[in-house]
């Protein structure tokens, strides 16, 4: 049976009724970003891939497109990608990649010290040794001092930089390790002050 509406009395209550369309742009817009985020994904190492903990035909499907050359098939599978994306919570998964955006910008910007610091030492010497020292409490001043000198006799006589990359290697893991040691102290103050709370 079917039923019958009395349209003259909704008419009379002057309510009207809408049809609710999805805003098509709107989608068009999510499945470009997904799309993206897709291609983004594909572009990590395979061990960063498992990390996304994603379900099995999408983790499947990047993986493929991780090892497919730049063409039309590509394309369509991270498309696929996109689509499939579209049907899952994508939050978790956008966290994730943002983390790792996070890490290696971090990464970057602590190259970028550490290659200052490298240069400053190999140019100015001692001055800039006292500085680093000051900084640094736990340095080895000895080792740093045997590996500056030792760098800058390679750059006068033009040998090749060994000692500048051991210079490097071994301020990377002073900044390192003072970074580890700058977060066990927060955590540690987070502690004091829960307890304190208490």
């Amino acid at each position: 049976m079917i039923e019958e509406y009395d349209f003259d009395e909704m008419e009379e209550e002057g309510v009207e009724y809408y049809a609710l369309r999805p805003n098509k742009t709107r989608i068009k817009k999510d499945i470009a970003a997904l799309f993206t985020l897709g291609e983004e994904i594909s572009e990590l190492s395979l061990a960063s891939i498992n990390t996304f903990e994603l379900p099995e035909n999408i983790h499947k499907a990047i993986v493929e497109v991780s090892s497919m050359p730049h063409k039309g098939a590509r394309k369509r599978q991270l498309k696929y990608i996109a689509g499939q994306l579209y049907k899952i919570d994508i939050e978790p998964v956008m966290e994730k990649m943002a983390r790792l955006k996070n890490q290696s910008a971090h990464a970057v910007r602590e190259h970028h010290q550490v290659e200052r610091w490298r240069d400053r030492l190999i140019a100015e010497g001692d001055d800039a040794l006292a500085e680093l020292l000051d900084e640094q409490p736990l340095a080895d001043r000895q080792q740093l001092r045997q590996l500056v000198r030792n760098a800058q006799k390679e750059l006068q006589q033009d040998k090749p930089l060994k000692s500048s990359r051991l210079l490097y290697r071994y301020l990377k893991t002073l900044f390192i390790d003072q970074g580890l040691d700058e977060e066990v102290d927060d955590n540690d103050l987070d502690d004091d002050e829960s307890e304190l709370d208490d």
